[in-house]
């Protein structure tokens, strides 16, 4: 079997299997998720390791026909785009799995839901197939909802369910609509990726189709990532999830829409992009002020996540928005650390509500005393959310400033102050309450994390963010020349279009017929 076919198929077969078992065998549940994510792990590792970086075309690839007549198949790949997002989302998974003790009820549909969510997101991220790309996400995204309604807590799980369901439902019909419309506009009777873009390439569509399909795309996937006004369902959502379901939406399903964006509208739609980015460019700012501004006034831990969550968001499409290779490379590195990230902070504050019961921050304090090891963990994640360098999202930020500098330079100030300023707020402000102050007397007795296995999730998370941190030509050198191809007919179409603004018009004096030793003056 194909190494990616392995990799995404493994959860899904675990699934079928404790579906297929007696309800009572709890820990042959756990066991059997366990083992499926781990090999999906040690499959995404080997995959990212032997990607030759910069190799033209895609890697470990495998097609099968499926749905001839409408030119849907099987095709799976990988190149230096989706690489590093495979491996974060194989890491997420296993972490996800690994926190699960919370869970003391339904044990068998519980571990069937997260096994289908994380091969749904294996298989999105790993796709050239458009119909496979969405069903792969509709995989992953239905699931979502069950666990919430199911396992959620606070007085607000039946809202936060209903909420998220509609939202998401929507921004996936109207992705929908704009892949329908692309497949149909472009006439090539087929949803291979490869083959639609070489077909584009040669026949592409109008402006006017372009702008449309791009902006049916830009909002439905938008919604799907939480871009700024559509964005109120994240906070809620992720505040009333379980801690696994949190971590898998948050750090990676969530990243669906940024990658449709960057893998499917920039390349085959590039002057449609050109029509939206500068209304993107200000939405992102929406995320980075606004999300921010709500995160400093939040007193529950898991709301101050949430809204931290969608504020990053601002740096991703901010990328996206500069339309440069140094912009979208930014974003990609941005969409790896943020998944870590997000996974890290919701898999800690799982763990403070189940051991507390509680993560209002007025009620906590002091922790640090009693919890060394998960306030360290805790402390390094917010220094990381606040851009400190050393960690993952520090190159992933300042690439995606830098790239937006020559054409949003009023976005990018007000940006980057959001993120120096507002970011680091709200982050002390909680490291404060959170960790520091007088002990409570109520939580002189709570335990620390213990254990190798216990704390196996966190230090992997934490691990991760540290190396890419630390060595971004990791993800940096596999993404630059991927992202290179993908946007330059966008780039082609913005040059073109700056050059034929700036250059003065000929200027021609009428002169009347020049007399024998006489020049015409232009």
């Amino acid at each position: 079997m194909a190494n990616l076919t392995f990799i995404v198929f493994c959860p899904l077969v675990a699934a079928l299997v404790i579906a297929l078992l007696p309800r009572t065998f709890n820990v042959l549940f756990r066991l059997l998720a366990l083992g499926a994510t781990f090999l999906s792990l040690v499959g995404a590792v080997r995959v990212f390791l032997a990607l030759e970086p910069g190799a033209a075309g895609l890697q470990f690839e495998q097609q099968a026909s499926w749905i001839a007549a409408l030119g849907i198949g099987y095709h799976v790949g990988v190149d230096g785009l989706n690489a590093g997002l495979l491996l974060m989302g194989a890491l997420v998974a296993f972490a996800a799995v690994c926190v699960s003790r919370e869970i003391t009820e339904r044990h068998q549909v519980y571990y069937v839901l997260l096994l289908l969510m994380a091969g749904g997101i294996l298989g999105a991220f790993v796709a050239f197939d458009l119909f496979l790309f969405y069903v792969f996400h509709e995989l992953a995204l239905v699931p979502t909802f069950i666990l919430i309604g199911l396992w959620g807590r606070g007085e607000d799980r039946n809202f936060a369910t209903f909420q998220i369901t509609l939202y998401l439902s929507l921004g996936a019909l109207i992705a929908l609509a704009g892949l329908i419309a692309l497949y149909v506009l472009a006439g090539a009777d087929t949803f291979n990726l490869p083959e639609l873009t070489r077909h584009l390439a040669a026949q592409p569509l109008s402006a006017r189709a372009q702008s449309v399909i791009f902006g049916l795309l830009l909002f439905g996937f938008g919604v799907l990532v939480s871009l700024w006004p559509f964005h109120t369902w994240a906070p809620t959502g992720y505040a009333a999830a379980p801690t696994a379901a949190a971590m898998l939406h948050a750090g990676v399903l969530k990243k669906f829409g940024l990658y449709g964006l960057i893998r499917v509208a920039l390349p085959l739609l590039p002057e449609g992009a050109r029509d939206w980015v500068n209304l993107l460019a200000w939405l992102a700012l929406g995320n980075l002020l606004y999300c921010g501004l709500v995160a400093m006034r939040q007193r529950d831990l898991n709301l101050l996540i949430g809204n931290s969550s969608v504020a990053h968001m601002g740096f991703a499409f901010l990328g996206i928005a500069s339309l440069s290779v140094v912009g979208v490379t930014g974003t990609v590195v941005v969409m790896i650390a943020h998944g870590l990230l997000a996974a890290l902070s919701f898999a800690v504050s799982g763990y403070l509500h189940r051991n507390l019961g509680t993560v209002n921050l007025d009620q906590l304090g002091g922790l640090l005393r009693a919890m060394p090891f998960l306030g360290g963990v805790m402390v390094m994640a917010m220094f990381a959310g606040c851009g400190l360098p050393g960690f993952a999202n520090f190159p992933g930020e300042a690439l995606t400033l830098f790239g937006a500098w020559p054409a949003h330079r009023t976005v990018v100030i007000l940006a980057a102050w959001g993120a120096l300023v507002i970011a680091a707020v709200y982050m002390l402000r909680a490291v404060r309450a959170l960790w520091h102050g007088p002990l409570p007397e109520r939580w002189r007795d709570v335990r620390d994390a213990r254990g190798a296995w216990v704390r196996l999730p966190f230090v992997l998370l934490l691990g991760a963010l540290v190396i890419f941190g630390c060595a971004p030509r990791l993800l940096t050198d596999q993404i630059r020349p991927v992202v290179a191809r993908l946007v330059e007919p966008g780039a082609k179409v913005g040059a073109a279009t700056v050059l034929a603004e700036a250059a003065p018009a000929p200027r021609f004096t009428a002169q009347p017929p020049a007399l024998p030793g006489q020049e015409v003056a232009w």
